[in-house]
């Protein structure tokens, strides 16, 4: 399976790396790595994370990487994986 990042994940992903940076830049580049790694576990076991909480799809899942969920859909028959979104669980969505 591929790892697709859609544009709302990049433009999320780049506000919370900036807003990170501002005190300590190398605690961003620190976890922007430690979350692609883990987003490049993804492919090897799709289903490893919850259902999502937030839709009613088996195939939209949610990963929890310290205080951040993100939200990832399967698509088995196009053997890939979309990065939707990322965001602060503490925090309402915009």
């Amino acid at each position: 399976m591929i790892i697709i990042y859609k544009p709302t994940f990049s433009k999320q992903l780049k506000q919370i790396i900036e807003y990170i940076a501002q005190d300590k830049p190398s605690a961003s580049m620190k976890f922007k790595n430690e979350l692609k790694e883990r987003i490049n576990l993804i492919p090897n076991n799709p289903i490893m994370y919850r259902q999502s909480k937030y839709f009613e799809d088996k195939n939209i899942r949610d990963m929890v990487h310290i205080d951040y969920i993100i939200i990832y859909r399967v698509r088995p028959i196009k053997k890939e994986i979309e990065i939707l979104r990322i965001f602060n669980k503490n925090k309402p969505t915009r």
